[in-house]
């Protein structure tokens, strides 16, 4: 499963991963919104990984699959109210 990773500039250190370049078409506006203007930061396989930085991959896998996106946040920080 490949996907593609930004960044906003609204909000330090969220990561939206969605399952194709530049198609946020299942990300819902209000967390367009919050997250401002968005960076590509790289494509990513998470076939063959078993673990990334503070994302459990397979909560990874089963968002994207089930929702087309999956936002990372902080260490700490609860998820947003979209």
């Amino acid at each position: 499963m490949h996907c593609v990773i930004y960044k906003g500039n609204r909000k330090t250190d969220c990561y939206l991963y969605v399952q194709k370049k530049d198609d946020f078409t299942e990300v819902p506006a209000s967390l367009l919104s919050m997250l401002g203007e968005l960076e590509f930061i790289m494509n990513l396989d998470l076939a063959g990984r078993n673990k990334l930085g503070y994302a459990d991959i397979e909560e990874v896998r089963r968002l994207l699959d089930e929702q087309g996106f999956f936002l990372q946040m902080p260490p700490g920080e609860g998820y947003p109210d979209l």
